[in-house]
């Protein structure tokens, strides 16, 4: 019996090779960039990168990365965000230090009134006169002037509030799917890592990895923009069973992943059967003939934390189950060791007093 393939794999492969056979560099933002665009989740990037043409220089894959994927190029971004935090400080500066300037003025005039008033003897009618119409005029001016730091302070603190949003933006770019508005890849990855941040105690849960069978065929069949609606309308039915804090994410083209923060393998599986069911009631409409396409199928494989040591094997091993399900035919769920007589699934923590003992 031949092993499964692990679709993850087959696809790194290809992207590693087409790699080699177009020259370009090895380097990890050109590898997420060739992989994105062989995985087609986004129909835009996807096109900008077959317009490079054969030759393709690490100026061009640059400029295609800093549009679609910024977070490899942040050190470009930081270095224009902390230019505009340099001139927004250093004008606020300026303007603080004038006040300071301008304080210092009002406040000698204060100080020569003060002594006119004050003043031993008779006080001189036209001094003081002078000095309280000199003391209008700057109370007047520092009324003026006192309206324009603060309209100064309000205009500074929102174009810093304006970087920081830019900044947040950026960040969370690297976790969202440009097409679907889920989760990316690397959202699921950060959220499997936290599950193990204590190894020896994960947090009890289940990771659920589907795929759309016969995707690329159906995608044909519909075209490029009904495709595009298809997956976000499937994005919908996916997210519809999470609650609290579950993850949904997608991964590239059909496929998708869900975190749930429950251990619990049949209400895991009720979740996964939903979703299947919701799927199977989506229309899909040929773009050329109007016909529907009949049903769609999914495939799904499970794994729960307490079967895996840490996160890669969690991710691992729920894409084996995958495969097992697509090998059996699709339209189909699997457990990760369900059909192993030997696997007995445990509680986590009397596993670990077990370990112990």
């Amino acid at each position: 019996m031949q092993p499964l393939k692990n679709p993850a794999s087959s696809v790194a492969l290809r992207v590693a090779t087409a790699m080699h056979q177009m020259g370009i560099d090895g380097l990890p933002r050109n590898y997420e960039l060739v992989y994105e665009a062989y995985a087609g989740s986004n129909p835009d990037l996807v096109r900008e990168f077959i317009a490079l043409g054969k030759a393709k220089t690490q100026e061009a894959l640059d400029a295609l990365g800093r549009k679609y994927l910024p977070h490899h190029h942040e050190d470009g971004l930081l270095s224009r965000q902390n230019h505009r935090v340099r001139a927004e400080m250093s004008s606020f500066i300026s303007m603080l230090n004038e006040e300071k300037t301008s304080l210092s003025d009002y406040g000698r005039l204060i100080g020569d009134a003060s002594k006119v008033i004050l003043a031993d003897g008779e006080i001189d009618h036209a001094e003081l006169g002078q000095s309280i119409t000199a003391l209008k005029q700057a109370t007047e001016k520092r009324s003026t002037q006192n309206s324009s730091v603060v309209r100064a302070v309000v205009n500074q603190t929102a174009a810093l509030a304006d970087l920081q949003r830019e900044t947040e933006a950026a960040d969370n770019a690297k976790f969202i799917d440009p097409l679907t508005g889920l989760g990316s890849r690397r959202a699921m990855n950060r959220a499997l890592a936290k599950i193990y941040a204590n190894p020896e105690m994960p947090v009890l849960s289940g990771l659920a990895i589907g795929e759309i069978d016969e995707y690329a065929r159906i995608a044909d069949m519909m075209g490029p923009a009904a495709a595009d609606r298809f997956l976000k309308q499937a994005a919908k039915v996916v997210q519809s069973v999470t609650s609290g804090d579950d993850i949904a994410c997608r991964f590239d083209a059909g496929r998708f992943g869900l975190l749930f923060y429950t251990s619990d393998e049949g209400e895991i599986v009720r979740l996964v059967d939903l979703v299947r069911a919701r799927l199977r009631a989506t229309a899909v409409v040929n773009s050329g003939s109007g016909r529907t396409l009949g049903q769609i199928a999914t495939s799904f494989g499970i794994c729960l934390s307490p079967q895996a040591p840490n996160a890669f094997d969690f991710m691992s091993h729920a894409e084996k189950a995958l495969a097992t399900s697509k090998a059996a035919g699709g339209n189909t769920v699997t457990v990760y060791g369900a059909a192993d007589p030997t696997f007995v699934p445990k509680d986590w923590l009397i596993y670990q007093r077990e370990a112990r003992g």
